[in-house]
């Protein structure tokens, strides 16, 4: 497209980020808040205030140099990556794994949220579940590791382990937000491995 007789060139006005199916701009905006509130930052000692979590190592024999293998996002295999993790306070009732994309345009964008792990549970096998653990709905509205799909640029995925002093006791496919404030509340302990997912 040109203007006036300069012929200048006006660049095509880019498409905003749709948001994913049922996931609506205020439900984007209180999972931000959660994120800044809750799972940023604490958990709660008896009748005290806030304290921080515990600090755990997460990490991946799948990951190298920090770079997500196209077999884990939607240009390979689509299935999730084996995570193992150390560190969680001995007073551990339950871990959550949450899987969310940091440049996503509408944070958080959540592709996977397993809970419900019993506590002696150390890691998380390619393309399986530990006994007993559970998945909530992701922002795709779905009960599954939804694979990342990096289109365009490079985007910087998350894989956070949580340390919870409780069990949530909520059902398979329970609503993201509600697994998610329930996270935010018992957290007691946390590690986080980032790597690039490329197009």
């Amino acid at each position: 497209m040109t203007s006036g007789q300069g012929g200048i060139k006006l660049a095509p006005r880019r498409r905003p980020h749709k948001l994913a199916p049922r996931l609506s701009r205020c439900s984007a905006v209180v999972l931000a808040l959660a994120t800044a509130a809750g799972l940023a930052g604490c958990g709660q000692a008896g009748q005290g205030g806030p304290i921080a979590p515990r600090g755990m190592l997460v990490g991946s024999e799948a990951f190298s140099q920090n770079i997500l293998p196209q077999r884990y996002t939607c240009h390979g295999a689509g299935i999730h990556p084996p995570l193992d993790w150390s560190g969680a306070p001995a007073n551990t009732k339950s871990l959550a794994l949450v899987a969310d994309d940091s440049s996503a345009p509408i944070t958080p964008y959540i592709y996977w949220l397993v809970f419900d792990i019993q506590p002696g549970t150390t890691d998380i096998q390619e393309g399986a579940l530990p006994t007993g653990a559970k998945q909530a709905l992701n922002s795709a509205h779905t009960m599954s590791y939804d694979a990342p799909c990096p289109n365009g640029h490079s985007h910087w995925y998350r894989f956070t382990v949580y340390a919870l002093n409780r069990n949530l006791a909520l059902p398979n496919g329970a609503p993201l937000l509600k697994v998610w404030t329930e996270i935010a509340q018992a957290t007691i302990g946390r590690g986080r491995i980032v790597v690039l997912g490329n197009p």
